[in-house]
């Protein structure tokens, strides 16, 4: 009663999946992924054992069609289930049971695997399939988001609209630096859950994103930023001039405050991104 994309950034090694249903949370079931490993969408009739199983299973160093074939003699009620498979190395499997609510189906092929059931029909898959490959060269969390919103555009799970989820996994890509969990976002339960979901990745992108770029605030710029400080209480005063220890620490203490310290930069210098936030949020 779901669809979903299971995705392979070639150029980095980023794993991820998108799912959407009308289902209760359902990126608490569906979704599994492991830096370096693979990644797994199981769902219709949900066996969530074949998430972590089957990350165990490629971590062993069986492919995608092998933990597949596993699977298939292993459940008994196999011909319930649907799943899609992508390992590290950008094989891929999709499996639909045959007993599956039509329509029902799917799509493998480098680095991706589709499938859905209780969809309106297969234009739903080919639509994922369509966004997906426009996609090459996005960020993977976008590529996967913008192909989920495909599918749903295109007519998703025919019951309607209720839960949708992205996962995404990349070497030292979670916080600090200190861990391989990138995004794990959820809408559990809203009229429009695509969208919702699309609406906290650029949450996510802001306040996780990396500096692309630096700037030096000028004279101006010093300015703006030290009243900002003395006015949200940062300080009760700041010298003027170069910037100097005393505004450090002040910015940092907001840059923490707004969840912004992945875009922190010593020494003075700035992410232009957290900047603009910082001006629209509190003014000039």
């Amino acid at each position: 009663m779901t669809f979903s994309i299971v995705g392979r950034d070639p150029a980095t090694g980023d794993l991820g999946v998108a799912v959407a249903s009308k289902f209760l949370a359902v990126g608490a079931l569906v979704p599994f992924a492991r830096s370096g490993v693979g990644a797994v969408a199981t769902q219709s009739y949900v066996n969530p054992n074949f998430g972590p199983d089957g990350l165990r299973l490629l971590a062993e160093g069986l492919g995608p069609e092998e933990v597949s074939a596993q699977f298939q003699a292993e459940d008994a009620t196999i011909h319930q289930r649907q799943f899609g498979i992508v390992g590290a190395d950008g094989r891929s499997v999709t499996y639909s049971g045959a007993v599956c609510h039509a329509w029902a189906g799917g799509f493998a092929g480098p680095d991706v695997a589709i499938q859905g059931n209780i969809l309106t029909g297969p234009e739903v898959v080919d639509a994922v399939l369509g966004a997906w490959e426009a996609g090459t060269g996005r960020p993977l969390p976008h590529r996967l988001l913008g192909a989920l919103r495909a599918g749903d555009a295109a007519g998703g799970d025919r019951r309607g609209r209720q839960s949708a989820a992205l996962l995404c996994v990349g070497p030292g890509r979670g916080y600090g630096g200190l861990t391989d969990d990138w995004v794990n976002l959820r809408a559990d339960d809203h009229a429009d859950p695509c969208a919702e979901a699309e609406r906290l990745l650029g949450i996510h992108d802001l306040l996780f994103g990396r500096p692309e770029t630096t700037e030096e605030l000028d004279e101006d710029g010093r300015r703006w930023l030290r009243a900002l400080l003395i006015r949200q209480d940062y300080a009760s005063s700041l010298p003027g001039g170069e910037w100097d220890p005393e505004s450090e620490a002040a910015a940092w203490a907001l840059f923490g405050t707004e969840n912004l310290e992945e875009r922190w930069v010593p020494g003075g210098r700035f992410d232009p991104v957290a900047l603009a936030y910082l001006r629209e949020r509190f003014g000039e």
